[in-house]
């Protein structure tokens, strides 16, 4: 297996982890900033993968450092509605990250991180949103795992 594959698949157990255990009994919001952080990374080791099959193959000769460059050279070479629907998820991760964000019910089960992203958009993070993402991101180290086993 990939060793970029492996690492996602090591952070996304670290999120498991956070999820399901330290979110349960924490209830607060640097709980559910240290969720989206962990999934940004699973998915900066994954979108490594990705970079490297296409260095295997040639067609491209160094990883480019920003994130947004990676995004965009992978959509280049690898043109797929889902991928992308997933690339778009992964933006909006960073952008959620590094917002600023307000904290709700802190201590409660309806613990909320408000963040309020560069474009005006504000986006509630929760319990329960925060275990969608999770699930997100496990399905996309799933499907790249699919897709570079082809």
């Amino acid at each position: 297996m990939n060793e970029y594959l492996n690492e996602a698949r090591q952070e996304l157990k670290r999120v498991d982890h956070l999820v399901y255990v330290s979110l349960k009994y924490t209830r607060t919001v640097d709980v559910l900033k240290s969720v989206i952080d962990r999934m940004i990374s699973s998915f900066d080791f994954v979108l490594l993968a990705l970079l490297n099959r296409l260095k295997e193959k040639k067609k491209i000769t160094e990883f480019p450092q920003s994130s947004a460059l990676k995004v965009k050279l992978i959509e280049k070479h690898f043109s797929n509605d889902e991928l992308n629907a997933y690339l778009n998820f992964y933006l909006t991760l960073r952008m959620i990250s590094r917002a600023e964000y307000t904290k709700r019910e802190e201590y409660r089960r309806h613990v909320t991180m408000t963040a309020s992203l560069s474009n005006g958009e504000t986006i509630e993070v929760n319990i329960d949103i925060a275990k969608e993402y999770y699930d997100k991101t496990r399905q996309f180290v799933d499907f790249v795992a699919q897709l570079l086993e082809k």
